[in-house]
């Protein structure tokens, strides 16, 4: 049977995600941005919680852990490079190890830039990618803990993926990211396509999230740094991308 997925806002733009396979009834809970929304997502769904997958230690994504473990006192997987920020972490993970949890088996990839030992949870199977804050919807994080060419080689990991795969992000910032990025790839009809999509779920308050790869690697500009149209646009015709893909991140934290 496949997994059911369900996706909790959190706070004033965070999503927290539930993974449920329903024939050994295992529940993964992806960050834990506050416990009251989750538990009642729990509650509705009659499900039990039996781990907690963590992406990164920013409080907005830890935070909710010890009140949901007061209740469901399972284990907590997080990034090894950052254990000693994560609250009850027992299962420490980093690049290529693999997260089992139940009968789901999550290809662990590190993502360092927005925060240093940033990772991501990658399932093949059911084909779902768990981004935390390294990649959103048409965007990506601030490279906060490591330099933006860092975070250029994470998202280029993540690029590799296959093309079906739904992103799970860790914030509701597709609206902004995407009016950013008709800035920067004005000729994108696709993307000017996605934007007016995305008007109209948000005029609507429906959650932007998922995404496919698919969608990201035609629209998504900060996957798009070695583009020659992305290049030409801002200037940068030739470029390395990885300086593309700074200006671009450079560009976006000034944009209003």
């Amino acid at each position: 049977m496949a997994v059911e997925v369900r996706l909790i806002p959190c706070l004033s733009d965070n999503y927290a995600v539930l993974v449920h396979e329903p024939v050994s009834k295992t529940t993964a809970l992806i960050d834990a941005p506050e416990a009251a929304p989750i538990l009642s997502a729990l509650d509705k769904e009659g499900w039990k919680l039996t781990h907690i997958l963590i992406t990164h230690h920013h409080q907005d994504h830890v935070q909710g852990i010890k009140a949901i473990r007061a209740k469901f006192p399972v284990p907590v997987y997080g990034p090894r490079a950052e254990a000693d920020k994560i609250p009850d972490i027992s299962v420490k993970l980093g690049h290529l190890d693999v997260a089992e949890v139940g009968p789901l088996h999550a290809d662990v990839i590190d993502t360092p830039g927005h925060t240093a030992g940033h990772i991501v949870y990658h399932f093949p199977k059911e084909a779902l990618l768990f981004a935390g804050d390294t990649l959103f919807a048409l965007g990506c994080g601030r490279p906060f803990e490591r330099p933006a060419e860092v975070l250029w080689q994470s998202l280029l990991q993540l690029r590799d993926l296959p093309p079906e795969t739904k992103i799970y992000c860790g914030h509701e910032y597709t609206l902004s990211n995407a009016k950013f990025s008709v800035t920067v790839d004005p000729r994108n009809m696709q993307l000017k396509a996605r934007l007016k999509q995305i008007e109209g779920m948000r005029a609507k308050g429906q959650p932007t999230i998922p995404s496919t790869m698919e969608e990201e690697v035609q629209t998504n500009p900060f996957l798009r740094a070695d583009d020659p149209a992305v290049q030409d646009a801002i200037g940068m015709s030739g470029s390395d991308p990885a300086a593309v893909f700074t200006k671009l991140r450079e560009l976006k934290n000034t944009f209003q």
